[in-house]
């Protein structure tokens, strides 16, 4: 059955920029947020809290979250890789904040140099903080259906994840698709699965569309009732590791999807459109967006009876 209401986590701002090698200035950052809360987003993954030599573009993190329109109605939450990362987030005043874990150790050790033993250990330091701070804790389990070093990830693997996360009271998990190798069929059991074994969790996804069966998978995971998707303006963002690796679900594509099966988001496409032609101007490039290209059903109507 699906949600009634869908929340929209807009990750853009991180997943999106972190990508781009030519530096987005601070301006059009706080710009670009600051134009995607008046469209109605109330979620937002703003920045990441890491270390500014492995990924330069976030090394005006705590000066963005400082000037945007903070706004009572809207959640800002920044990614981290470790407890320093968070202590970064709870003086930038983060509403939470998201700590990745991959499921491969090859890609976890080349992510945040530990072993996933270890990341998941590194939770309890980033629990008894978060809590201290007011602040709210998300993990997300990455690479859960395939990695670029190990391949094929046995589905008992990120669910074997959960379970110990679950375990230390962790009850906001998200499950990323996040090299774009899963498919409806694998989502569908996936998702099913964990909501039986673990019914005190709240799931969410995150989905990358490498090979066009982002809305696929999502309209899978609508169907096991999942209500919190990832998604990025545009569909900015990628892999740093794989070739080919392309962003999240574009925002306005998974927005215009739930509002013509009937399921609300609160969020105004045109309002996400001009941010992402915002984007558009200043990388000097298309992004893949299908509803920024050619637009919504009825804007398609309109097109063709004039």
């Amino acid at each position: 059955m699906f949600p009634s209401n869908v929340t929209i986590v807009e990750v853009g701002p991180r997943d999106g920029f972190q990508m781009e090698k030519t530096f987005i200035p601070t301006d059009l950052k706080v710009a670009i947020i600051d134009n995607l809360v008046t469209a109605g987003v109330r979620r937002i993954e703003a920045t990441s809290f890491v270390n500014p030599k492995v990924i330069p573009q976030m090394a005006d993190s705590a000066e963005v979250l400082a000037r945007v329109k903070r706004q009572p109605s809207t959640h800002y939450t920044a990614l981290i890789p470790n407890a320093k990362g968070a202590q970064r987030a709870i003086d930038a005043k983060c509403d939470s904040v998201r700590l990745v874990i991959c499921v491969t150790e090859t890609y976890n050790q080349r992510n945040v140099g530990m072993s996933v033993a270890q990341s998941i250990l590194a939770c309890d330091d980033i629990i008894h903080m978060s809590s201290a701070a007011g602040m709210g804790f998300e993990v997300i389990i990455a690479l859960a259906f395939g990695c670029p070093f190990e391949g094929h990830v046995p589905e008992d693997t990120p669910v074997g994840i959960a379970h110990q996360l679950a375990a230390k009271g962790i009850t906001n998990i998200g499950i990323a698709d996040s090299i774009g190798t899963g498919n409806p069929v694998q989502v569908k059991c996936m998702m099913r699965r964990l909501q039986t074994e673990l019914p005190n969790v709240h799931f969410s996804m995150h989905i990358h569309d490498t090979r066009g069966l982002g809305l696929a998978n999502l309209f899978a995971a609508l169907e096991c009732g999942i209500d919190s998707f990832d998604s990025s303006l545009g569909g900015l963002g990628g892999c740093p590791i794989m070739v080919g690796g392309t962003g999240n679900v574009p925002t306005e594509d998974v927005v215009n999807l739930c509002h013509e099966i009937g399921i609300q988001t609160g969020i105004n496409i045109e309002g996400v459109c001009e941010a992402s032609h915002k984007m558009q101007a200043f990388l000097g490039r298309s992004l893949p967006s299908a509803i920024l290209r050619s637009g919504t059903r009825q804007q398609l109507f309109t097109k063709i009876t004039h």
